[in-house]
């Protein structure tokens, strides 16, 4: 025969623990001694190492004395819910230690592994730190924003830059951020874009205008430059034209 001292220590609990669950109807007690101590059996640690192990995997302990309560077949059932429910926050907790431990090592993954390693390899195509940065921030939010859209997007950014001519372009307007925005470089650049982008897609809406996408990303790169807000100005003066031109000579 146990004392509740014994009893708590054998099972890894505290005698204050144990009185819980006496309380809360769990454990029935047992019948004192001649000297007025609780003794415990055999069969009262195999139930208390029932509840710890039902409490331990988050079941409350209403539903504890239920499922005590409940006839063989529907506790077996209920186990089985229960493993099924612990495997699902195990591996949420696995994925939750994978992020703090890349959150440690400074390297935190924000996107889809394709655009990180798209966005390493921009410094070599002879892109600026400010450049890799921006675009950086810029697939993040639309990453979050348009989670449906952003892959076929990145996915356009990604092969316009296979292009010799197009990333030029691209590398232009990276070189414009420190231009005055009254530049006469703004302006060949904007016309070479327009042009670029007609050739590319053709007349009506480019990738991400029929959503809130463009203005999203467009209002962030403006407000980092002068010369980046003159030049979207200049390319949207220049695609007007351009549609204006298109849609004349259409029979």
């Amino acid at each position: 025969m146990l004392t509740i001292g014994q009893l708590a220590r054998y099972v890894g609990v505290s005698t204050k623990t144990v009185r819980v669950y006496h309380n809360k109807g769990l454990l029935p007690e047992p019948e004192r001694d001649s000297s007025g101590y609780r003794r415990y059996t055999a069969h009262d640690v195999v139930e208390l190492i029932k509840i710890r192990t039902l409490a331990e995997a988050g079941v409350p302990l209403a539903r504890i004395r239920e499922l005590k309560a409940a006839p063989d077949e529907i506790f077996r059932g209920a186990i089985a819910q229960i493993d099924d429910d612990l495997g699902v926050r195990i591996r949420s907790l696995r994925q939750t230690q994978r992020r703090l431990r890349e959150l440690a090592e400074g390297a935190t993954r924000l996107l889809p592994a394709e655009v990180d390693h798209h966005l390493q390899g921009l410094a070599e195509l002879g892109f600026s730190a400010r450049w890799v940065a921006m675009e950086r921030d810029l697939w993040i939010l639309v990453f979050a924003t348009h989670p449906e859209t952003a892959p076929e997007l990145f996915k356009d950014q990604a092969d316009a830059l296979t292009d010799p001519d197009l990333r030029q372009l691209y590398l232009d307007y990276d070189h414009a951020h420190d231009l005055d925005p009254r530049d006469p470089f703004l302006t060949d650049l904007a016309r070479r874009i327009v042009q670029a982008t007609r050739q590319r897609y053709g007349p009506g809406d480019l990738p991400g205008q029929a959503t809130d996408i463009s203005q999203l990303v467009q209002g962030a790169v403006n407000a980092l430059s002068p010369a980046w807000q003159q030049l979207d100005s200049l390319i949207r003066h220049d695609l007007r034209l351009s549609d204006r031109a298109g849609s004349r000579s259409s029979p």
